[in-house]
């Protein structure tokens, strides 16, 4: 395919599809670095997603995904009219959005703290002091609950017997799960997200904060109206990453948690989902609350994107 120039010579067009086979040769390298992580992905996340029709089947091992037999949307309807159905929404709502409004300013608010402090050793310090707990496995964080919360030897319930008070079963009581789950794991995913928005904070024009203290601003106005619009971008995006996953709570820190005394509060969809399948063998069922739930998460995280989109113009894509 040919056209002409403004001088009248003759340029050769090349097809779209050329175009993008040269771009391809040009940076091989870079697809090549991709290539593992293609791969990986393509076995290890999309590959067993064949198995997801089992939820739409009443599965039998013995005759495995395919020959098990179509029972269509029966799981899903079995679950809706479950006895226990609203509470187990309910429990993982709760802990969800009580999670989101605790701990997502928490980051926000320490980050914006270190970022006005002067002096630097002290500055490592406390970004060191709040970083480590994230390096602490679930399994470790649930363990030393149990040790500082026992009734007996725990040192909380020492400290509350010498002002006078009776000691309190923390881990066996329902009313304190949420509580618990939410506090423990503001203290250890806190400094993880302050480095975030630390990094953000990094990328404010210091001329901004000149002008406004020309301006005669205080140290709260900067912060008002210098550092929290820079960093905005940032909390739109984590917050909609955040609202995606509304419906995904960690289940090793619940099912750790969960006792016999407290399971009113702390049966959530997760740990119904490994008692439904692995501990009760009802495959197909627990399958298809798996589905349910993150159906929910994809619908979720599209809508809030939406509307994050057309108010801030900040989005995922």
């Amino acid at each position: 395919m040919t056209s002409r120039t403004s001088g009248g010579e003759p340029r050769v067009i090349k097809p779209h599809g050329n175009r993008r086979w040269s771009r391809i040769k040009r940076d091989y390298e870079l697809y090549l670095f991709l290539l593992p992580i293609i791969i990986l992905y393509l076995i290890f996340k999309y590959y067993p997603m064949y198995g997801v029709q089992i939820a739409f089947k009443d599965f039998s091992p013995s005759q495995g995904i395919w020959g098990s037999e179509w029972v269509g949307f029966q799981h899903f309807i079995d679950f809706f009219d479950s006895y226990n159905f609203w509470t187990i929404i309910t429990n993982t709502l709760s802990l969800s959005f009580l999670s989101l409004i605790f701990g997502f300013p928490a980051p926000i608010i320490i980050s914006i703290m270190l970022n006005q402090m002067l002096g630097k050793r002290y500055k490592k310090f406390v970004q060191t002091v709040i970083y480590a707990p994230h390096f602490i496995s679930t399994v470790v964080l649930v363990g030393m609950l149990n040790v500082f919360l026992s009734p007996n030897s725990g040192i909380v319930n020492h400290i509350i017997t010498w002002f006078g008070g009776e000691p309190i079963l923390f881990m066996a009581d329902e009313g304190w799960f949420r509580p618990l789950y939410i506090l423990s794991g503001i203290w250890q995913e806190t400094g993880f997200s302050t480095i975030i928005y630390l990094a953000a904070l990094a990328g404010v024009n210091p001329e901004l904060h000149e002008a406004a203290i020309m301006d005669g601003a205080s140290k709260w106005k900067r912060i008002w109206h210098v550092d929290i619009p820079g960093i905005l971008p940032t909390i739109v995006i984590l917050l909609i990453l955040a609202l995606g996953n509304i419906m995904s709570i960690g289940f090793e820190k619940a099912f750790l948690m969960q006792s016999d005394l407290n399971y009113a509060t702390s049966n959530i969809i997760p740990t119904y989902v490994y008692e439904m399948g692995i501990q009760k063998a009802e495959y197909s069922f627990s399958t298809a609350v798996g589905l349910f739930n993150s159906l929910i998460n994809i619908i979720l995280i599209v809508t809030v994107n939406r509307v994050a989109k057309k108010l801030t113009e900040t989005s995922l894509w």
